[in-house]
């Protein structure tokens, strides 16, 4: 395997042009963060995109950004930061959960499609996606977007970019919306509540005109691996009820969410980041040492019969639950799981349920043996073909990351 590392679009461009000449396929590497997410990587090349680093322009009055795809997010972070603004899709670091090293990139963000606890109220990564510059499978550079919400006419190829695992085109520069980051925030716990239980509960706070930002619910063994005292130190079972904004209107929305949901503990700022970033980084909430992680997609009123069902069919399985219910993390014993995963099982469950599942995490051998994706319907699994040979007709970027063979 041979290490491409362009230093400029017009090289870049050269690298895909010879390898779709020759019948050559490139792993698209940056940070490296998450190459360990998806199948493993069966490349003949990698095509490394690291030197495409920088910000190329923030305006903080327009919450415009435009930065080269390879930026590290520490310092799109950093410079947010100082003037008092944020990434509204809040991407969760998964190093740790996956195991990986590296710097998380914007670009690989964005290309992931990944969003934190966040997601339930502000949206995707998607949904901030504005433009982007990027080369295609023939090497040929080409943008689409540009710096303002409204200037879609025709396909929006950021949505279609965004989730496609760099199987479509090597992003070499991305814009996005920011945000002004929350003046304060506060979590409120309402503890000891069954699934079955706190699950209606984050819906009805989500559904009310109080902005809940974010809504979680941690079984009492996720709770007590939280390094949030109130959370590991409290009694079995946490549900947690996110607000940001102005201080005296979190105050005001805090007293009505406890009067709907009832009074329970209360965070401060500083407390609410330690455990919503613990919820977004997944990792320290579950059992250490867990062979496979599913991440399971479910209508949120399903959620708790979903992970019933799971825990009957495998005594080593472990949940938690964020987006109000329509995500479950789910960790399982890898001898237990068995050859598969999981998968038959999982997957059943979830069929029953509506929703899909992905294997996050699992060793290479499963993860090339077993759908990591949803298994896709015949209709739309030609449909995303033909999206593919549009772009990358001779299969050049990250072959078989998503689905085998593609």
């Amino acid at each position: 395997m041979s290490d491409f590392k362009p230093s400029d679009e017009a090289q870049a461009a050269e690298i895909v042009a010879w390898a779709a000449a020759e019948n050559q396929t490139l792993e698209i590497f940056a940070g490296g963060s998450k190459r360990a997410l998806g199948r493993p990587p069966r490349a003949d090349h990698r095509f490394d995109l690291s030197l495409f680093c920088g910000i190329v322009d923030y305006e903080p009055a327009e919450l415009i950004l435009t930065a080269k795809a390879a930026t590290p997010m520490a310092e799109i972070e950093a410079q947010l930061e100082a003037k008092k603004q944020m990434l509204a899709f809040e991407p969760p670091d998964w190093r740790g959960l996956l195991g990986c090293g590296g710097e998380p990139t914007l670009g690989g963000a964005l290309a992931c499609n990944l969003a934190g606890p966040r997601r339930v109220r502000a949206g995707s990564a998607r949904d901030f996606f504005l433009g982007f510059a990027a080369i295609n499978g023939w090497g040929e550079p080409w943008k689409a977007g540009g710096k303002v919400v409204k200037n879609v006419t025709g396909y929006d190829m950021c949505k279609l970019q965004a989730g496609a695992f760099g199987s479509l085109s090597a992003l070499t520069e991305v814009t996005l919306k920011v945000m002004p980051k929350p003046e304060t925030a506060c979590t409120i716990l309402l503890h000891s509540l069954a699934d079955e239980i706190a699950i209606p509960q984050l819906s009805r706070a989500l559904n009310t005109p109080f902005e809940v930002s974010a809504a979680a619910h941690l079984p009492a063994q996720a709770a007590r691996r939280s390094k949030v005292a109130a959370v590991a130190d409290g009694l079995g079972a946490v549900t947690a009820l996110r607000l940001e904004g102005p201080a005296p209107s979190v105050a005001f929305r805090v007293e009505a969410i406890e009067q709907l949901a009832g009074h329970g503990t209360r965070l401060d700022a500083d407390e609410t980041a330690r455990l919503w970033t613990e919820i977004g980084q997944v990792r320290p909430l579950l059992r250490p040492g867990s062979g496979c992680v599913w991440r399971l997609c479910p209508a949120p009123s399903a959620a708790p019969a979903v992970a019933s069902a799971l825990r009957s069919r495998f005594a080593s399985a472990e949940v938690f639950y964020d987006w109000g219910g329509g995500l479950i993390w789910l960790s399982l014993d890898t001898q237990e799981a068995g050859s598969d995963g999981g998968a038959a099982k999982v997957r059943a469950a979830m069929a029953q349920a509506g929703g899909h599942s992905t294997l996050v995490v699992a060793p290479d051998a499963l993860r090339e043996a077993v759908p990591v994706f949803e298994p896709l319907a015949p209709a739309i699994a030609a449909l995303s073909q033909r999206v593919k040979n549009s772009f990358d007709p001779r299969g050049v970027f990250n072959p078989g990351r998503m689905q085998e063979g593609r």
